[in-house]
């Protein structure tokens, strides 16, 4: 496993182009198989998920080529249509692949996936959608699908507005006979993305955007070309990084209605950006302030489905708020292991009061000091970055290969900008 050595206090300024979406792609891989067709997909960000995502596609026997952040996948013929339990254990994306092998190849064996322990990640969204479709759901070691027959469309209401969920029922029900539709669907910006790429492909989903989707089944899906949005959560980290450093950062190729909330979270936390066509600007040096609520009391950032504030966020949230002035709750709400890494930032030097693993309270500022730690999510492991990079001192980063998931060139980017950080030890 990598390791990172930082030298916390720089001065940091400078561009950032924010990488495609990580969330958007790993599904759009799965989407591929749908079609006999070359798929090509631009702006795809070069991270360990994205690579592991390809190996199991090559490992279908299927053609695979990626370079200069440019996927081309030919699924023409399977060599195969099981994935084994070592690639699966490595990412989550991969129960993704259920939908699309169960339509294409008529059967699925998919072992349980891996991914961040951030608490238990339900994936009965993705069975109950997939029954209702006429997929046969079997499981003992491995999850069996099964689809002899053309699957049939129907009206779905999910139970949470899982992400996945959604992504894997709209996948099995492009080519479904007749219409579906899919009730408290989510509607994050990668979910829309890759509907767009399924439209490019001859599907026909309406909807977008919003939490209602309906796809009108069509018999056959076609090859396509598609560019990957920006990742929000990549700039919400740098934005963070830069706010705690109190730099002067440009982040370029973005769409400013992804930010909407986060900009109203981070002005509670006393943070001003500018929100232009494709880019953010954050000005140097703000003074940092909580913005209480108006009666007063401490202010309560919560995460929830889109569009409020998005639990990717939540970890690198909560390393701001350790340097700005006043008391905020965070109350975690979707994964109750997301804020175990706040006792290493306590360690660091942070005010807080860890309340259950929902909710903690931050008080402002703290100095936080250098020393060596661990990445236990990749969330978490790019929120002790950012606060080893605002400490005092040094401080190692080991098991970075986990950051790196999720992360494209998360190094050079931030060394361009006058991060002080190596991958060896000086």
């Amino acid at each position: 496993m990598n390791t990172l050595y930082i030298e916390g206090k720089s001065p940091i300024k400078g561009e950032i182009t924010i990488s495609g979406n990580k969330n958007a792609v790993l599904p759009m891989i799965a989407a591929t198989l749908l079609t006999d067709e070359k798929v090509i997909l631009h702006n795809a960000p070069n991270i360990l998920d994205v690579r592991v995502m390809l190996e199991i596609v090559e490992s279908l026997g299927l053609d695979v080529n990626f370079d200069n952040n440019i996927i081309e996948i030919e699924a023409k013929k399977f060599a195969k249509s099981t994935i084994n339990e070592e690639l699966c254990s490595r990412v989550r994306a991969s129960i993704l692949f259920a939908g699309p092998l169960a339509v294409r190849c008529g059967t699925a064996v998919i072992s349980p996936p891996g991914g961040d322990l951030i608490g238990r990640r339900r994936l009965d969204g993705h069975f109950y959608g997939l029954r209702k479709l006429g997929v046969k759901v079997d499981s003992d070691k491995d999850f069996i699908f099964t689809a002899k027959d053309r699957l049939v469309g129907c009206e779905l209401f999910l139970d949470e507005a899982s992400v996945t969920a959604t992504e894997q029922i709209m996948m099995a029900a492009v080519m479904a006979e007749g219409t579906t539709i899919i009730r408290n669907a989510a509607s994050e910006p990668h979910v829309s993305d890759l509907a767009e790429l399924l439209n490019k492909m001859g599907a026909k989903i309406s909807g977008l955007g919003s939490n209602t989707l309906e796809i009108e089944g069509v018999e056959k899906l076609h090859g396509a070309e598609h560019h990957i949005v920006s990742d929000h959560t990549e700039a919400g980290s740098f934005l963070a990084l830069g706010a705690v450093c109190g730099g002067e950062l440009t982040l370029k190729g973005t769409t400013p209605r992804h930010y909407w909330m986060t900009r109203r979270v981070f002005e509670r936390l006393g943070v001003e950006i500018e929100l232009n066509h494709d880019n953010i600007y954050l000005p140097a040096n703000q003074k940092m302030k909580v913005i209480d609520d108006f009666d007063g009391h401490c202010p309560v950032i919560s995460d929830g489905p889109w569009p409020q504030f998005p639990s990717d966020l939540m970890s690198v949230a909560i390393v701001l708020a350790t340097q700005v002035e006043g008391s905020v709750l965070f109350f975690e709400k979707m994964f109750e292991s997301r804020i175990y890494f706040v006792d290493r930032l306590m360690s660091m030097g942070a005010k807080a009061i860890v309340c259950d693993p929902h909710r903690v309270v931050i008080n402002g500022p703290g100095e936080l000091h250098g020393m060596q730690m661990s990445s236990p999510d990749i969330r978490a492991g790019m929120a002790m970055l950012i606060a080893a990079m605002c400490a005092k001192g040094k401080s190692t980063i080991n098991s970075a290969d986990v950051i790196y998931r999720g992360y494209e060139n998360v190094v050079e980017k931030l060394l361009s900008i006058g991060c002080n950080i190596s991958t060896t030890k000086k």
